[in-house]
């Protein structure tokens, strides 16, 4: 438990610490279908985080990335669990990732499209929740593909079959419980990103305070508190990041 008044402040000035959850990512953060109470792995750090400072958590949930984004880079939030990305960096500061998880792209069995270098075309049409760390990197990375923008990552698939389109993008784990009994559509083979997953605190709270931030989330891989909780949520395909450099 920390003692230090100047971290209490920074990270609980409330009180408590306000958590942003989001539930547009189910690998990390989803809802008890008996109680409706949030939970997963990024609940677990937020708690634990909290445990630390010595005060009670206060869980601010959102459905989609970017509103859980926004909560903390306006101070709605005092913490958050995000994927790392240089847009998001402009008002959060981040620490190393803690959980790695790969982007796939979806199509049908019937598709032209047979691997990742197929995608970006100007015959193809793109989906992706908006706001998520895959539709910050498309919009980068994809020059011809026209990219259509969908409310949340949860509604990706359904937009795919529904409108038609030639590409679905999402984090893997999502897309093959999106398709689970559906016939005649496929994975490509291979990842067309590594979504780095980390913690972030608003930039104003000062640099002392990302430094403490970035040290919990290393003690958290290093003591095995990450690997635990990814097996006990019955996580799979996604794996504990490696210790920070330097």
């Amino acid at each position: 438990m920390t003692s230090d008044p100047t971290l209490l402040k920074a990270f609980a000035p409330t009180g408590k610490l306000r958590a942003s959850i989001n539930l547009g990512n189910p690998i990390l953060a989803n809802r008890n279908a008996a109680t409706g109470a949030a939970g997963g792995v990024s609940v677990d750090l937020a708690r634990e985080f909290a445990a630390r400072l010595g005060v009670d958590t206060d869980l601010v949930v959102f459905d989609t990335a970017a509103k859980s984004v926004e909560a903390v880079t306006t101070e709605a939030a005092d913490i958050g669990f995000f994927a790392i990305d240089p847009l998001r960096c402009a008002g959060i500061a981040f620490t190393a990732p803690y959980v790695l998880i790969e982007g796939f792209y979806l199509v049908r069995e019937d598709s032209p499209v047979r691997d990742n270098a197929d995608v970006d075309r100007e015959t193809n049409r793109v989906v992706v929740g908006k706001g998520s760390a895959y539709d910050l990197f498309l919009t980068r990375e994809l020059k011809h593909a026209q990219i259509v923008r969908e409310a949340s990552s949860q509604a990706v698939v359904e937009a795919f079959l529904r409108e038609r389109l030639d590409v679905a993008a999402g984090v893997k784990q999502q897309l093959e419980a999106d398709i689970a009994g559906r016939a005649g559509l496929r994975l490509l083979g291979e990842r067309f990103m590594v979504i780095q997953q980390a913690m972030g605190t608003p930039k104003s709270r000062g640099d002392a305070a990302a430094r403490h931030l970035h040290a919990f989330v290393e003690e958290m891989k290093r003591s095995g508190f990450v690997q635990a909780a990814l097996a006990r949520h019955g996580v799979s395909g996604a794996s504990v990041a490696p210790p920070a450099q330097g």
